[in-house]
């Protein structure tokens, strides 16, 4: 057999890419801690001399009078007809809190078992995607609704829209928004006026809903593994169910899970070019040293 021939031969061998736990596991843990440090930077009340409640409050009225255009500003009736259903509430609660985080590093180490080929890829996009979010909360802080009625000062320095004296304050001759701060009414995994996750929490990162860019990221990356049609099902229930969970807690508007979207989107490409150009780099490195 010639060198060209046994070259050839040694490129068409079919490379397995290796995928360390603890590699993935440092990555994600340095990544994740860069994320919380830059996205909490935030949550004070003044940056870099911003009053950023002030403008976190004028961008919620911005969003309110986009959704009021397009007849689709609901959240404030949404959440008023399920109030009175505390069970449902304290539930959606402890969903907010903990399926965001548990069902997403679920699946990461799913994908790290039973899609190694593509774990990169859908990693990547995980990472890109909360890098573009991190971009969102800086450039438009974004006041969720449950604290456009909460009362001031908060245990963490930070302000609801009551206590904004600001010509917005008085919306559409109301008030008031007529939201209710779920948490801290009905109480939850953690409140974010007291305690670590006041201190720890930016309230003001509601644009775009990672909630939601993570919980669809979840779908697409476990859509090959769902054969069956009620697997399928399931797991567009959990975006759906997200998207509910953080309009009638008071989380969030729908706008930012459309924020989301893009976001996933967006980072679905990044993360995919990034992934690609990683092997086109490997199997370049195997061409120039063909085994022997």
């Amino acid at each position: 057999m010639t060198n060209n021939a046994e070259a050839s031969l040694a490129v068409a061998i079919p490379r397995h890419h290796r995928t360390l736990w603890w590699k993935e596991l440092l990555i994600v843990s340095i990544f994740y801690g860069i994320y919380t440090m830059i996205r909490n930077q935030f949550g004070s009340a003044f940056v870099n001399g911003v009053d950023v409640p002030l403008h976190s409050f004028t961008n919620a009225v911005r969003v309110i009078r986009i959704e009021r255009a397009l007849g689709l500003y609901h959240e404030e009736s949404i959440q008023d007809f399920f109030l009175p259903y505390t069970w449902l509430i304290e539930t959606m609660n402890t969903y907010y809190g903990t399926a965001h985080f548990f069902v997403t590093l679920g699946v990461f180490i799913l994908l790290f078992k039973r899609r190694p080929d593509v774990f990169g890829q859908w990693r990547n996009t995980l990472a890109a995607m909360t890098g573009l979010a991190i971009i969102g909360f800086v450039l438009f802080p974004l006041m969720p609704p449950r604290l456009l009625d909460a009362p001031c000062p908060s245990a963490n320095g930070g302000y609801g829209g009551a206590c904004i004296e600001h010509e917005l304050r008085n919306y559409n001759g109301a008030t008031n928004f007529g939201f209710v701060d779920t948490i801290a009414e009905f109480g939850g995994p953690w409140a974010f006026n007291e305690g670590p996750a006041a201190s720890l929490s930016n309230q003001y990162a509601a644009m775009p809903s990672l909630h939601i860019g993570w919980s669809t990221w979840c779908v697409f990356a476990l859509w090959p593994l769902a054969k069956k049609r009620w697997k399928r099902i399931a797991l567009f229930l959990y975006p759906a169910t997200t998207l509910f969970c953080i309009v009638v807690t008071g989380n969030h508007f729908w706008l930012d899970g459309l924020g989301g979207l893009v976001v996933f989107v967006v980072g679905y490409y990044i993360g995919t070019y990034l992934h690609n150009a990683n092997h086109r780099r490997l199997d370049a490195r195997m061409a120039s040293h063909p085994a022997q």
